[in-house]
């Protein structure tokens, strides 16, 4: 849906800059409450993994004091990243989406919303790994799609926006930088510091999945939209 509605907003307009279109703030708004939702059922997915590994007591016991905390504080730890990820995105990216921009860069919004394309292939990966899919064909299939999704959609797309208003203004990309607010290109970076992580992550599982037989190759969707 993302994606969609990305793909519709960047291809509606023309004028990079001045262009708007009706869905680059509907959408936006109805993102909102996913990501809100979306920290709450990671906390139970992680509440009940750890509850089936034993460490909630007996079964219809009293659960110790405080260890809904305990298991809050694992889980910050394992999800931090994800969970920072979707924090800025409500708390920074929504305001600045629909109060700061003031209707201009609808074409930008809608180029980060096609981010999302990768998405469905991440979750594809870790349904087939819960299934012990992990050794056939459509895992690896699925693995090579992610790994390029990732690479175009999510770590390209920030050159792409540069070399875009640099087309738009009339630049060579390696003067858009210095060409552009200073608060642009920290915004760019911290968006884009964590899709290389990832997309390291994912490059790193696709080395041992491709890798010649002999070692249980473990997934390569060691990492979220």
């Amino acid at each position: 849906m993302a994606s969609t509605a990305g793909y519709i907003v960047s291809t509606s307009c023309k004028h990079i800059i001045d262009d708007q279109h009706w869905l680059s703030s509907a959408y936006t708004q109805f993102a909102v409450p996913y990501f809100i939702y979306d920290i709450y059922a990671m906390f139970l997915c992680h509440w009940h993994k750890h509850q089936v590994k034993g460490h909630g007591g007996d079964e219809g016991g009293a659960r110790a004091p405080g260890s809904i905390w305990a298991v809050a504080r694992g889980y910050l730890h394992k999800e931090f990243l994800m969970v920072l990820h979707h924090a800025v995105m409500v708390l920074v990216c929504f305001p600045l989406s629909v109060v700061w921009r003031q209707g201009k860069g609808d074409f930008f919004l809608g180029c980060l919303l096609m981010a999302e394309v990768s998405t469905p292939f991440v979750c594809l990966g870790k349904i087939l790994i819960q299934y012990k899919r992990q050794h056939t064909l459509l895992h690896k299939v699925n693995g090579a799609l992610m790994l390029i999704s990732f690479l175009c959609c999510r770590v390209l797309l920030f050159p792409y926006l540069y070399w875009a208003y640099g087309r738009h203004a009339g630049l060579p990309l390696l003067a858009v930088p210095l060409a552009i607010p200073a608060h642009v290109n920290l915004g760019a970076a911290l968006l884009l510091a964590p899709q290389l992580y990832w997309f390291f992550l994912i490059c790193r599982g696709a080395c041992r999945l491709f890798r010649p037989r002999g070692s249980t190759p473990p997934s390569p969707c060691q990492t979220q939209d």
